[in-house]
């Protein structure tokens, strides 16, 4: 999310009006990962701020300079050529979801169809288009070549449909069954002009190893803290929309968590704990704040809350804590 806040900044906005838009805690901006109801919260805030969907989708992906692409986009920039480009971008989107590209190549066309991972819900259209955008402006950055794209399909309004046909080059389709872009198979072998070796050979093993992680020890279990600690502001996450996240029923949730020996409850609780120690330690925070943001709207539920926990008050424990460090 780092490499969003600056693009949002190249365009003249400034990312905390995004994030009251989307009514999250301010500290959001400093962190690297978000859940994904955020994520759509954010990404709808800014569409509502723009309030003309084609206009920001076309103002992002054009504004968004190089040097301030994160390393998984990096990659994708100084790779050899435009196919080269595209399947590291499909690689490395997996590290973050919840987008995820499926390539595919026949006969003169190469289509590249968006979906989503961990959720069923779709995100909203100022992202979908953003993300088909930005794999055309890759390419078109990568070789210095105006490309073109062959036909652009999208399944909910995106606004200005002329402004989109100029910017793509092509005919859009609305209310499709997919969210997908289809360019000319031929632009695929175009090199690019960004290719950089020596970069790739330094950034690729780290990314390949960080994939590996991802993809071999990430539990259940791990995910759904994950999740909760992301949607606790002013909330209490329930089981029925974490796994509504994670793309599975309450039921499948529940049973698996049960497999790895614990439950949504048990985590739930570790993660408020773990989240109040970690907020307490933080003296710019009032005690009410740390209450807001760990999911507790009664300050009072908090302090017995946090008493059960520690055996302490949370203004106790911070005195304590805070003063010997």
């Amino acid at each position: 999310m780092l490499g969003f806040w600056e693009g949002l900044r190249q365009v003249g906005i400034a990312p905390q009006d995004v994030v009251r838009k989307a009514r999250l805690p301010i500290t959001i901006i400093n962190e690297p990962v978000v859940s994904i109801t955020q994520y759509f919260s954010i990404w709808q805030a800014y569409s509502d701020i723009i309030d003309d969907t084609a206009k920001g989708i076309i103002k992002l992906a054009t504004s968004f300079e190089p040097n301030h692409y994160p390393p998984t986009v990096l990659v994708a920039y100084h790779a050899r050529d435009y196919r080269d480009a595209l399947k590291r971008m499909a690689r490395y989107k997996q590290l973050c979801p919840p987008e995820s590209l499926r390539i595919t190549e026949e006969g003169e066309e190469c289509t590249i169809e968006l979906e989503w991972s961990y959720t069923e819900q779709p995100g909203p259209p100022m992202l979908v288009g953003i993300t088909l955008a930005f794999l055309l402006e890759l390419g078109r950055r990568g070789t210095g070549q105006p490309i073109a794209a062959k036909f652009v399909e999208f399944s909910h309004e995106m606004g200005d449909v002329q402004s989109l046909e100029d910017y793509f080059g092509c005919s859009i389709q609305i209310g499709a069954k997919c969210n997908r872009l289809t360019i000319h198979r031929e632009d695929l072998d175009r090199h690019f002009a960004s290719y950089n070796l020596e970069l790739l050979e330094m950034l690729t093993p780290l990314l390949d190893q960080s994939l590996n992680v991802h993809q071999h020890s990430s539990s259940i279990t791990e995910m759904v803290k994950w999740i909760i600690k992301r949607s606790l502001a002013g909330g209490r996450p329930d089981i029925q929309t974490v796994a509504s996240e994670l793309g599975m029923s309450d039921r499948t949730l529940q049973r698996r968590l049960t497999n790895e020996c614990t439950s949504f409850k048990f985590l739930l609780t570790q993660v408020r704990q773990d989240q109040a120690r970690e907020y307490l330690a933080d003296p710019s925070l009032d005690i009410k704040d740390v209450a807001f943001l760990i999911g507790y709207e009664d300050q009072n539920s908090f302090y017995r809350a946090f008493h059960l926990w520690e055996g302490d008050t949370p203004s106790n424990w911070r005195s304590k804590h805070v003063g010997t460090n």
